[in-house]
């Protein structure tokens, strides 16, 4: 029997020539026997992810109402039910009770994030056990087994490659590196990145050409994909600005009307003498009018549209607090291919024996142009581009598409621009062999039938061909250097560069081999190019004040030739993962903070990059599409999962998809967040002034034995008919003028601002002396008791629904504001004509105590409101000036 397999810390895999890893593994080329695999099975569990830990359905419900907002509309219902208002208690327990039906729909987010990881993981593999090929259910798989790999296939396990034959593995879902990956069985150096490691394949990953064969080094939880879903369970859903400034404003306004209640209480009880149970309605009747009890059903319609809103501009919103955040962001961490370029490799260069061309074109498609400077290209630099090449160009619905690999799906749509025949070309030398690319020797050749000899077409990684050529097309003396020189100026601009060279034989012969003595034809300049909306919206992001960074899986270079051509930088400045490593947290704050493009970086570094912007108090938006994204964007204080190519594990970590991987619906979406926070700061700017007034009103009544100018039934009534029809108003404005030429708002400022403050305490007192006033007034010229309170019921609300006017535009005057929405129309309407009820229909004079007002009480009303009005706009006035 052979010896336990070591359970010391695993060597670097993908350091170890292929005999050590197979000998550190205790098993051979062969595989494990059944027996040996069954007791492995038993020591290291199944190849799955753990399923993770679900609360009994009953902790999750309770969860829901652990929440201080919660609480006090529970007990703004249990005043209203003491007062008999059982309609009021039964909206306030319809809010509790959906907003618990939202928050159960969105509990376990966390869950499905992991499920979705584990279901990268394949269902059934090729392995060897006992000398022969078996296929098998993925999770039966064991460190030591041997897997059999072919193109299409999804890695079932982390494998040690010991055989590969041209295999190229799809790593973006873990790497994001834009390409497939080539892999081989030679080591590399073990500080080799991730994304880099040509002797691994890993878990989740797709074999999308040729063959190879692995070991099996990590299954389950040991593997790269299972440590990403470790690092997803340890982490906490990012609480957004706007529920921590909820939080607190729902802890202050608690303890302001509590200590309010219990003051007014006191004062009634033991200075006026005021019976125990005349003093009980009178504190209920205070916090009823104190407590906005409307705010969070407002605040929950402003979050909607807003999601409505974005939902349009292609930016679906998943968690419905999020789309306030997106207003508050000040950094996009940002993935760069397919949300900043358009994910398709197009050649946007070539150099040959004197010349040059740059060529234009979208995507796949054969249309374009080839803008030559200097000499012709030779003719057969086209030929080899189409000759050595395996993909195909298909024109689908959505446009021209790449069946292979993109690099030579850009290869064709090249020569196609350039006028070259495919069809005519293959008819005329037809391929007799191939030299499929390998990580090895990093090039392609194939040889083709060529009048009575042959022509060997070749092309690859310019270091692997140029050694290999002797002379140049056109006869001139072949300078290797020079050549160089030009290969590493194109990459400079962040383009991949290919070498295409031939060789004419006289005699078709077998294999190409590993051709020598080729004839350069010239150099081509691959890139994923930037999408053209991409510019525009990354100049709108810094403009206001939104700092954008490149996070790949791609070169450094190439990283940042994108950002500079999209004016994320001057000048980008990079960082790669293996740098980020060897930084300590207070290295990586300063980095974090001057750096443009981070290239070649981890999950776990990714999620360290976050947390490091996050620690300097920056609101956090983070792209992603992999499931080497997921933690960071749980992270995130907003995460943007990719909606076309996005991984299930990257979309149920986030709180945004975008359905069209655009970064340009970035920006859009963040103008609809900035507009969806001012009309949620526009809400309670209008909404807790006037419940103050209203408190106001009914606290100085009491503490100066006054009495009380309203009754409780009148003091609800204001409340509903303003709460939802003029506070509802607000939720449908349109964004302001220069809304996106502020900063990001800070984060930690809170919702009781200095400014808020002093308008509760301005528009409160307002209230109270207009109200005072009037009631007043009218006793004073001989009204009844009854006439008076229904002036001042009717000059309150007039006065909410001139403060609404004034709050509506609060970077300008009233009368530069914007034509009314249609909402704001209709909540006018609501509210006058629900006051004209009140006070001329008999039935509810019956029952709110109300009674007919003449001509005097409306314009004593109306000049109150004019009154205010001034004081306001002068105030607005006053403020500008400063």
């Amino acid at each position: 029997m052979r010896p336990p397999v070591p359970e010391a810390a695993p060597p670097p895999w993908h350091a170890l020539p292929p005999d050590a890893a197979l000998a550190a593994l205790a098993t051979d080329p062969g595989g494990l026997s059944g027996h040996e695999a069954a007791e492995r099975l038993a020591r290291h569990g199944p190849n799955a992810l753990p399923p993770p830990p679900r609360p009994s359905w009953r902790a999750r419900a309770l969860r829901q109402f652990d929440d201080l907002l919660i609480r006090v509309l529970l007990l703004a219902a249990t005043l209203t039910a003491l007062l008999g208002e059982w309609a009021d208690t039964a909206v306030i327990l319809a809010v509790v009770l959906i907003n618990a039906a939202i928050g159960l729909l969105q509990e376990g987010r966390a869950e499905r994030a992991l499920e979705a990881i584990g279901g990268l993981l394949a269902p059934r593999a090729a392995v060897l056990r006992d000398g022969l090929r078996r296929t098998l259910p993925a999770e039966a798989l064991v460190p030591g087994d041997v897997v059999l790999l072919e193109a299409g296939d999804r890695v079932p396990a982390d494998l040690r490659l010991i055989d590969a034959v041209a295999l190229r593995v799809e790593e973006a879902a873990l790497t994001g590196e834009s390409v497939p990956s080539a892999k081989a069985a030679a080591a590399v150096p073990a500080a080799t990145p991730l994304a880099e490691r040509a002797s691994m394949a890993f878990a989740g990953t797709i074999a999308v050409a040729g063959q190879g064969r692995g070991v099996v080094v990590a299954t389950g939880p040991g593997s790269e994909i299972g440590r990403v879903g470790a690092m997803l369970a340890g982490l906490g859903q990012a609480e957004t600005p706007l529920l921590r400034q909820m939080r607190d404003l729902a802890r202050l306004l608690t303890g302001l009307v509590l200590g309010l209640a219990a003051i007014v209480f006191a004062v009634a009880v033991l200075w006026h003498g005021m019976k125990v149970a005349e003093a009980v309605l009178v504190v209920v009747s205070l916090a009823v009018s104190a407590i906005p009890e409307g705010l969070p059903a407002v605040l929950s319609v402003t979050l909607a549209l807003g999601v409505r809103r974005m939902a349009a501009r292609n930016a679906i919103i998943r968690r419905l607090p999020a789309v306030e955040t997106l207003g508050a962001v000040g950094v996009i961490c940002t993935d760069k291919t397919g949300t900043l370029t358009v994910n398709e490799m197009a050649v946007r260069s070539a150099a040959w024996p004197g010349g040059f061309a740059r060529v234009e074109g979208q995507g796949y498609a054969p249309d374009g142009a080839v803008a030559i400077e200097g000499a012709a290209p030779p003719a057969r630099l086209m030929d080899v581009a189409l000759l050595c090449n395996d993909a195909a160009l298909r024109e689908g619905p959505r446009g021209w598409v790449v069946e292979g690999d993109p690099m030579e799906g850009a290869l064709l749509a090249f020569a196609a621009r350039a006028g070259a025949d495919a069809d005519a070309l293959e008819a005329e030398h037809p391929r007799l062999a191939t030299l499929p690319f390998d990580a090895a020797h990093r090039l392609m050749a194939t040889r083709h039938a060529a009048g009575a000899g042959a022509l060997v077409a070749v092309k690859g990684a310019p270091e692997a061909v140029l050694p290999r050529c002797v002379d140049e097309a056109g006869g001139a003396p072949f300078d290797p250097a020079a050549w160089a020189a030009r290969a590493e100026a194109m990459a400079a601009r962040g383009e991949r560069v290919l070498a295409l060279a031939m060789r004419e034989e006289a005699t078709p012969s077998g294999s190409p081999g590993l051709p020598e003595g080729l004839v350069l034809l010239g150099l081509l300049g691959l890139a994923d190019p930037p999408r053209p909306e991409a510019h525009a919206a990354v100049a709108e992001c810094r403009a206001a004040g939104i700092r954008v960074v490149m996070i790949t899986g791609d070169h450094a270079a190439t990283g940042c030739a994108i950002a500079a051509e999209l004016g994320i930088a001057e000048a980008p400045r990079a960082l790669t993962g293996a740098a980020l490593d060897a930084m300590d947290d207070a290295a990586l704050a300063g980095a974090v903070a001057r750096t443009d493009v981070f290239a070649r970086v981890s999950p776990a570094q990714k999620l360290r990059l976050v947390e490091a912007l996050q620690r300097d108090g920056v609101v956090v938006a983070m792209t992603g599409d992999g499931v080497n994204d997921a933690p960071a964007l749980k992270r995130a204080d907003i995460g943007i999962a990719m909606g076309r190519r996005g991984t299930e594990a990257a979309t149920q970590a986030a709180q945004m998809v975008l359905a069209d991987d655009n970064f340009a619906s970035i920006a859009a979406a963040v103008r609809e967040g900035r507009t969806v926070y001012d009309n949620l700061r526009k809400v309670i700017v209008w909404n807790l002034p006037t419940d103050g007034g209203e408190a106001l009103v009914i606290a100085f009544a009491v503490l100066f034995g006054l009495a009380l100018p309203m009754t409780p039934l009148q003091v609800l009534w204001i409340n509903t008919i303003t709460a939802t029809a003029l506070g509802m108003a607000l939720a449908f404005e349109p964004m302001e003028r220069g809304t996106m030429a502020e900063p990001p708002r800070d984060p930690r400022q809170p919702l009781l601002s200095g400014f808020l403050l002093w308008r509760f305490l301005l528009v409160s007192a307002l209230i109270a002396a207009a109200s005072f006033g009037i009631y007043g007034w009218a006793l004073g010229r001989g009204a009844g008791e009854e006439v008076a309170r229904t002036a001042v019921v009717n000059t309150i609300v007039a006065l909410e629904i001139v403060y609404l006017l004034v709050v509506r535009r609060g970077r300008g005057t009233l009368l530069s504001a914007a034509a009314p929405t249609p909402a704001l129309l209709l909540g006018i309407g609501v509210t006058v004509a629900g006051q004209g009820l009140l006070t001329y229909l008999a039935p509810l004079q019956a029952v709110f105590g109300t009674a007919a007002l003449g001509g005097a009480e409306w314009a004593a009303v109306g000049t109150a409101t004019i009154v205010f009005l001034a004081v306001l706009e002068a105030e607005k006035a006053v403020r500008r000036a400063r």
